[in-house]
C-alpha cells in the first residue's frame, strides 16, 4: 500500500507526542512492507527537502506564514495538488492548514482519506477561536475524510457534536510498554533525594506549567518534594521567573532517555486546558508513574485509579491532588494501560482500517 501521510509536524524535527505518533507509525508501517511518504512543513532551512529515514521518505517544504502557530506553506498545497501516486492519503489533526488541503485534495480527487484527531483544540489560541473554526472550516474538513480516527469514545461523541458525519472509527493512542516499563535504570540527571515530580510537554499556555510550578511550590513548603520540567517553548523565561528552589529546567530530552527519565520520577503533572490523548500520560503510567492530570472528558476514564483528576486551572486541587498520589491512595497505573493501550495494536488497527478503505475505494 502507498501511503501519503500528510503531517504538519514530524519528530525528530518536532518534539511532542503528536509527531512521535506520526514518525512512529509511518516507521512501523514501512517495516510491515508499506511504502510511507511524509509531507511535512521544514522547520528549519538546513533540514534536506528530501530524507530517506527508518524506511520511509520524508518531504518538506518551507512555510511561507504563521497563523495562530500554524505554518502555511504553498509547495505543501503544490506537492498535494499533483499526488496522484498514492493508494491513501492519512492527514494528522484537522487543526493544520496541512490537512484541509488534504480534505481540499480529497473533495477533487479519487484518492480515499483519513484524517487522525489528536485533539479537538489548539493550545496556541483561545478556544472560542476554534469553536468558530469546529462549525465551519473544521467540520468541513473532517467530513470529506472517508474515516476519522478519534482515540476515544469521548473523543469520538465531542467530533460528533460538532456536526461531522464521516465515518469514525475509535483507534487508542498506543505506547510502547516493552520500553516504558518500571524495570530499567533511572535518569541520573534527576537526582533529588526526596519526591520527584514531572511535568513533560511543551512550554506553552495551553498546556499550563504555571499550574505546576505553582502546586508544587506550595507542596515543597510541607513536603521534601521537586518538579522537574522536561520540554521547551515560548514559557520558559516566565516559568523561571516564578520558579523558586522546588522547580529544576531540563529542556529537551532525547526520546531515546524518556523511559529513564520517568522511572526516576513518583508522579507526573499535567494540568492541560486542552488535549487529545496524551502520550505523556500513557507513558508514565506505563512506566508505573501515577499521574494527576486535568479532568478532561477523554483523559478521565483513561487515568482511571491510576492517578487523580482535577478541573483546569484549580492549583489547590493539583496540591491535593499531589498529595493523594504521593501518599499511595491510587491504583496500578501500569495495569491500567498495558493491554488496552499497546502501540503494535495501534498501528495494526490503523493499517487495517487503511488498507479496507483503500479496497473498498478502488473495487468501485
Amino acid at each position: 500500500m502507498r501511503i501519503l501521510r500528510v503531517a504538519q509536524k514530524v519528530y525528530p524535527d518536532v518534539k511532542g507526542g503528536g509527531p512521535y505518533h506520526v514518525h512512529a507509525m509511518s516507521r512501523d508501517q514501512a517495516a510491515m512492507g508499506h511504502d510511507v511518504t511524509v509531507l511535512t512543513v521544514r522547520q528549519d532551512p538546513d533540514l534536506p527537502h528530501i530524507e530517506e529515514r527508518d524506511g520511509y521518505t520524508v518531504v518538506r517544504y518551507d512555510p511561507a506564514v504563521n497563523l495562530l502557530g500554524n505554518d502555511i506553506s504553498p509547495g505543501v498545497a503544490q506537492y498535494l495538488a499533483e499526488a496522484e501516486a498514492f493508494d491513501v492519503i492519512h492527514a494528522h489533526s484537522h487543526l493544520y492548514f496541512s490537512t484541509n488541503l488534504a480534505a481540499l485534495k480529497r473533495f477533487l480527487g479519487d484518492i480515499p482519506l483519513a484524517i487522525t484527531n489528536h485533539g479537538l483544540y489548539s493550545q496556541n489560541a483561545p478556544k472560542w477561536i476554534f469553536d468558530l473554526y469546529l462549525r465551519s472550516l473544521g467540520r468541513w474538513t473532517f467530513n470529506q475524510a472517508d474515516v476519522v480516527f478519534c482515540y476515544t469514545d469521548e473523543d469520538c461523541d465531542r467530533v460528533r457534536e460538532f456536526g461531522v458525519s464521516s465515518r469514525i472509527e475509535v483507534v487508542n493512542n498506543g505506547v510502547d510498554t516493552e520500553r516504558f516499563t518500571p524495570d530499567g535504570p533511572a535518569c541520573e540527571r534527576i537526582d533529588h533525594d526526596g519526591l520527584v515530580v514531572l511535568f513533560v510537554g511543551r512550554l506553552v499556555e495551553g498546556k499550563r506549567p504555571q499550574d505546576a510550578v505553582q502546586a508544587v511550590s506550595r507542596l515543597a513548603g510541607e513536603r521534601d518534594v521537586k518538579l522537574y520540567i522536561v520540554g521547551d517553548g515560548p514559557m520558559r523565561a516566565e516559568l523561571e521567573a516564578m520558579a523558586d528552589g522546588s522547580v529544576e529546567f531540563l529542556g529537551q530530552v532525547p526520546y531515546e532517555e524518556m523511559p529513564a527519565v520517568y522511572r526516576a520520577g513518583d508522579v507526573l503533572v499535567l494540568p492541560s486546558r486542552a488535549e487529545g490523548l496524551p502520550r505523556t500520560v500513557l507513558e508514565a503510567m506505563a512506566s508505573g508513574i501515577p499521574v494527576v492530570v486535568s479532568d478532561l472528558e477523554q483523559v478521565v476514564p483513561v487515568v482511571g485509579d491510576g492517578g487523580v483528576t482535577v478541573p483546569v486551572r484549580d492549583v489547590p486541587g493539583f496540591v491535593e491532588g499531589l498529595e493523594a498520589v504521593l501518599d499511595g491512595n491510587v491504583g496500578d497505573p501500569r495495569g491500567q494501560v498495558a493491554e488496552q493501550f499497546g502501540w503494535t495494536e495501534t498501528v495494526k488497527r490503523t493499517t487495517r482500517l487503511l488498507e479496507e478503505l483503500w479496497k473498498s475505494i478502488s473495487t468501485k
